[in-house]
């Protein structure tokens, strides 16, 4: 038994797709009804930058079909600061902005520290209570990146564990990855694309992650990636997968050549 694999793109307004995603001539204002036939979710990126109206999440959940996620990068001014624990207020107005009119398109929450943010056990321990478990009777889901290497100790992992929020594993070049599994989903971003490989990453590598999914939906912690505590309980979780950063205009090729390696 496995629970079901996303995956998918960072946004999907590029001026780069046009000429190699997007057919010729494609409508700009299709482009999410395009890219969401073709991937199965998008993390946004805009709602890091800036706020939406409720409505606008409404077209997105009506444009989108039905099973297709999305994602959500929270507000920078959420993260960007120096004692998290002190965010209550900026991360009520986030999920309260309308986020909830995605309903079941609405994927994890997606909270990226800043690469300079260090591990501090009591404001990270402050900063997860933080999160809210629902939002409008619609469940959220939370998923925390961090890029500095003070977090890859035992003690961050048991904190979004008892927290149920997952840690992303970022395949980056830039930041230590941490590949632990923390809540009832998995949140992987492939960073590291290279634009001289038609779809970023090598087909080898990309028979190496479609493995890799595979294990993270059968519950499983696959090996060959960096841990710092004992392995989570194997039970079936949610998987997503993110081709994103690196050689952006490879992005839409690499997600698609990922889903079709795996039935």
């Amino acid at each position: 038994m496995t629970s079901p694999i996303r995956i998918g793109i960072g946004g999907w307004t590029y001026e780069p797709w046009r000429d190699s995603f997007y057919p010729p001539k494609w409508p700009q204002k299709r482009e999410l009804e395009y890219a969401s036939r073709h991937v199965t979710a998008i993390e946004v990126n805009g709602t890091f930058y800036s706020s939406f109206k409720p409505a606008t999440f409404a077209g997105w959940r009506d444009t989108a079909p039905d099973g297709f996620v999305f994602a959500l990068k929270a507000s920078r001014y959420c993260v960007s600061r120096k004692r998290l624990g002190e965010a209550g207020e900026s991360v009520a107005r986030f999920v309260g902005q309308g986020i909830v009119e995605l309903g079941d398109k609405l994927g994890p929450i997606l909270w990226q520290l800043p690469a300079t943010k260090a591990f501090d056990a009591d404001d990270i321990a402050a900063f997860l209570a933080l999160l809210p478990a629902a939002e409008g009777g619609v469940r959220l889901r939370h998923a925390i990146q961090v890029r500095h290497g003070s977090f890859l100790v035992p003690e961050f992992v048991a904190l979004c564990r008892a927290a149920g929020v997952a840690i992303v594993f970022a395949d980056s070049a830039d930041h230590p990855a941490l590949a632990d599994v923390s809540g009832d989903f998995t949140y992987a971003r492939l960073e590291n694309a290279r634009e001289e490989e038609p779809a970023g990453y090598a087909p080898d590598a990309l028979d190496r992650w479609a493995q890799v999914a595979r294990g993270w939906a059968a519950g499983e912690s696959p090996a060959g990636l960096p841990y710092v505590a004992d392995p989570a309980p194997v039970r079936p979780r949610d998987a997503f997968v993110f081709f994103i950063n690196g050689a952006k205009v490879r992005a839409p090729h690499g997600a698609m050549a990922l889903i079709e390696r795996i039935p």
